[in-house]
């Protein structure tokens, strides 16, 4: 199908179509028209129709809603083949099997399997070792400063830490971890060709397939291993479905995790009385990560779900086959959930908590309570080896990468005083 970029960024404009677009050029401006629209938002992604869902109670009423569904086959678009693999965004939902693409009885017996190797007692013992990275990369961060005292926060600080944790986790040697990295930009980048997307999910298939292969023969004390040998929960996953869970968690495990620690360093330094609370002990670092969260959202479209019947919602209904994407900024900006003020960033809000950025139902974002951990240990670390901190650029002159689905950033000078 034709979906040329410069074609969708100008569709819907004056039709009751919001186009995403896909080079994030004004990611504000498009969350408020997003919210305008009411609970449900026609939009446009890359020349396909869909539906999103930008209000607190419904968005919590659609995720555990059973005719919606994850799997693809229930999408019109795609049984008709308007929708093929040539669609730029497909990689994001026809990703193979695993807890992500299916639902109901399977999707429990392929979640449960991760949260065993997930747990909270599990999460506690690696904390040193996220501590013991985070001093590493804060060592690293001190040695790059250029001759201006310029250094890149995201490329030296916050996008290594969480591929080593999620590396560490799965069992993936850090000698691959910059491939990954470099891997999953690609993937994600609306700049890369369709043809090379589908080939660097190829290669990922293939290594994530090696990997599993070679902890089948020698298990080692990592998440692949248990995902491997797990027998709770009903039949063994199958080689595919390992492997499907593992390319979509190291991909989900990392990038959430760099947009909020990064997401947090630009609000609290363009808050500096907020700063100032936090460094005072007058409010908690949990308080700053919960606030990010609800308010810069480290996803911000979520595709896809498809509903399986007539769905209403308020005065609109979502028809049988039609896609749903869940547009958790425009979600964390609800005035009725936070109030007029939902626009502004506040850590002292009494709301902060009551956000659903990691989702909600049986599809919750597994790793929550991991980048919740990083985020816990990252942010206070840098501020105290760094009090004076502060950008290198003006803020306005913060770039986002050109993903649709991943609130990131191209860069973020600063200066570490």
């Amino acid at each position: 199908m034709n979906c040329p970029h410069a074609e969708a960024a100008r569709a819907g404009r004056n039709t009751g179509v919001i186009a995403i677009d896909p080079m994030v050029q004004d990611l504000d401006g498009e969350t408020v028209r997003l919210r305008d629209a009411g609970v449900l938002a026609r939009i446009d992604l890359l020349g396909v129709p869909a539906w999103t869902v930008t209000r607190h109670a419904e968005a919590r009423q659609l995720l555990v809603d059973p005719r919606l569904v994850k799997d693809i086959d229930a999408w019109g678009l795609w049984q008709s083949g308007v929708v093929t693999r040539a669609w730029p965004l497909i990689g994001m939902i026809d990703a193979g099997r695993s807890m992500f693409t299916v639902d109901g009885a399977e999707h429990r017996r392929l979640r449960t399997k991760t949260s065993q190797a997930l747990t909270p007692r599990r999460l506690e013992a690696i904390r040193p070792d996220i501590e013991k990275f985070t001093d590493e990369l804060l060592d690293a961060l001190d040695a790059a400063r250029g001759e201006d005292g310029t250094v890149d926060l995201k490329a030296i600080f916050a996008q290594p830490l969480p591929m080593k944790v999620v590396g560490m986790l799965m069992g993936v040697d850090e000698s691959q971890h910059a491939m990954l990295t470099r891997q999953y930009k690609a993937f994600f980048s609306m700049l890369t060709p369709q043809d090379e997307r589908l080939a660097l999910l190829a290669e990922l298939d293939v290594f994530y397939t090696d990997l599993v292969r070679e902890k089948t023969a020698r298990p080692t004390d990592d998440l692949t291993s248990a995902l491997i040998l797990a027998e709770e929960g009903g039949e063994p996953l199958t080689e595919e479905e390992v492997v499907g869970n593992l390319k979509a968690m190291v991909a989900a495990g990392h990038e959430t995790t760099i947009g909020l620690v990064l997401n947090a360093v630009r609000a609290l330094l363009a808050h500096p009385d907020q700063l100032r609370l936090v460094l005072d002990g007058e409010v908690g670092w949990d308080a700053v990560v919960e606030e990010t969260l609800r308010w810069d959202t480290p996803t911000t479209h979520l595709l896809m779900r498809f509903a399986t019947e007539d769905i209403a919602v308020g005065e609109e209904v979502i028809r049988k086959g039609e896609g749903v994407a869940i547009s958790y900024r425009a979600i964390g900006r609800d005035f009725e959930q936070h109030g007029p003020d939902a626009d502004a960033f506040d850590i002292t809000r009494p709301t902060r908590n009551r956000h659903m950025t990691f989702g909600h139902g049986p599809h919750i974002c597994p790793g929550a309570a991991l980048s919740r951990v990083e985020a816990g240990i990252a942010l206070p670390a840098l501020f105290a080896r760094f009090p004076g901190l502060r950008l290198a650029v003006p803020d306005e002159e913060i770039t986002k990468l050109p993903v649709m689905t991943q609130n990131d950033m191209a860069a973020f000078p600063v200066l570490l005083g």
